[in-house]
């Protein structure tokens, strides 16, 4: 397949990755939700292994056909904030932009499942003018998140465009792209695109979608060293996935990897409520064990914050652990990260 991305039940036949015998039955999952897997991605899945993690993202499965009851085409309630089409303005001093909806590669849990695609709906420059209106008609809007689709799948010239359109708003500050291309496809991450996303008045951030530590292979780390080297921070997210990195062992794999790749973990997701996702996710209680266990493990550079994306659009909120509980009598306990509870503060009888 050379340097391609297989985009049909057929290619991924050939390549090894499903069987024959189960085309017929993942037809009906390639005709409702798109499918392409980076040539880069494919060759870091081990076809040994029963269910394997990368795999897991990338290969279809009979699994996406059934819809739970409180999933949703639009979990997280983009539409309800969309006074123009492609833009999204949830939270009062920023706004995403939805440019485009194709991806370098369709993530089977993808909370946008359902808008993304080579035939999705994208802007038009009719479109992007409404929106870059609406943006400059706003004073407290700072920071424009370029969102999913991917936006550096975009050319260099259409990337520069839009950047320079946006430095025209004098009041945004920020610019930061959510992408997946540093770890699907790290040879994209060109000098050509770095030089783009180095040149705006406002500070570009780039927020790596990362899920586990093999993705962060040595072509992706590279690419994310040429962003960094060029002055452009970087954060990552990931999505908590069953069978994927629900381990404190494979989170803190991945964080480490991150924070080496010069990639600050900055959100840990709670899978979202995506039509076929329902594979996927965990309790909320499972994650909290899991960032409890980590507090005590890894170094708080690598320690992203645990997220819940509220149903119906009602916006982001932490929802990690507690360490802190008060007693029938008034006091005050905190638990240290191996689990033994403390008095604060400390009274007289306490050991110094």
């Amino acid at each position: 397949m050379q340097n391609t991305t297989a985009t049909t039940l057929a290619v991924l036949v050939s390549e090894g990755l499903i069987d024959s015998a189960d085309v017929d039955a993942l037809k009906e999952v390639a005709e409702k939700y798109a499918i392409a897997a980076p040539r880069h991605l494919i060759d870091l899945i081990d076809q040994s292994a029963t269910n394997d993690p990368i795999a897991m993202q990338i290969i279809p499965s009979e699994a996406e056909l059934k819809t739970s009851p409180d999933e949703r085409p639009d979990p997280i309630g983009d539409h309800t904030f969309s006074p123009v089409k492609g833009l999204v303005h949830r939270y009062p001093d920023r706004v995403l932009l939805k440019v485009h909806s194709a991806c370098a590669v369709y993530c089977r849990f993808c909370f946008r499942r359902e808008m993304v695609g080579p035939s999705g709906d994208a802007m038009d420059e009719t479109d992007i003018t409404a929106a870059l209106a609406y943006i400059g008609d706003r004073p407290n809007i700072s920071e424009v998140i370029l969102t999913g689709g991917d936006p550096l799948v975009l050319s260099p010239q259409r990337l520069t465009k839009l950047l320079d359109a946006l430095d025209q708003v004098d009041h945004v500050q920020v610019v930061r792209f959510h992408t997946r291309l540093p770890v699907a496809a790290p040879d994209r991450i060109t000098n050509e695109l770095v030089n783009v996303l180095s040149k705006p008045r406002a500070t570009v951030y780039v927020a790596v979608h990362s899920n586990h530590a093999r993705e962060l292979s040595d072509d992706a780390v590279a690419a994310c060293n040429r962003l960094a080297r060029a002055g452009i921070p970087l954060v990552g997210q990931t999505v908590l996935l069953k069978g994927v990195n629900d381990t404190a062992d494979s989170l803190a794999a991945l964080f480490r990897a991150m924070v080496r790749a010069r990639i600050t973990p900055y959100y840990l997701h709670h899978p979202d409520l995506a039509p076929g996702t329902n594979h996927f996710r965990v309790p909320i209680e499972a994650g909290q064990a899991l960032m409890k266990h980590l507090r005590g493990q890894v170094s708080g550079l690598a320690l992203p914050t645990y997220m819940l994306d509220i149903p119906g659009g009602y916006g982001k909120v932490p929802i990690g652990p507690s360490y802190l509980k008060t007693t029938d009598h008034g006091l005050t306990l905190v638990e240290d990260v191996n689990g033994e509870t403390h008095r604060y503060p400390p009274s007289e009888d306490d050991p110094a």
